[in-house]
């Protein structure tokens, strides 16, 4: 069973930066579709940004746009969401998911595996 681990989150200034991990535990994410999705207290779940196993990727949210980037390394595994110039709004416990073989995009629901989250603050 694949199971997700973020990493990354935390307590950050207005304006700062953090980097999130998405690793797999006991395989590797090459054939995997990765999606970041967040979600605030009171508030849905949102797709933030996604890469294909081939390395295509794309924002999720124009709230991002300009300001986060998706990427795997060259062993594919893990998976990073750097996330610059962030905002209060940013807030929320960050998720990201993973599925084989499907053109997941920004859907959650089209996800099969994913972590626990972690929790990213943005406040002063």
């Amino acid at each position: 069973q694949l199971q997700l681990v973020e990493s990354g989150g935390g307590l950050v200034h207005p304006g700062g930066s953090l980097r999130l991990s998405c690793a797999a535990s006991g395989f590797t994410l090459d054939y995997y579709a990765i999606g970041w999705f967040r979600q605030a207290p009171g508030k849905e779940r949102e797709g933030v940004s996604y890469i294909s196993s081939s390395g295509g990727s794309a924002n999720c949210a124009d709230s991002v746009k300009g300001r986060v980037t998706i990427s795997r390394d060259n062993a594919k595994n893990p998976v990073y969401l750097q996330m610059n110039s962030l905002k209060p709004e940013d807030t929320a416990v960050y998720y990201c998911a993973a599925v084989r073989n499907v053109q997941a995009m920004c859907v959650p629901e089209r996800y099969e595996h994913w972590g626990q989250g972690t929790q990213v603050t943005v406040s002063s």
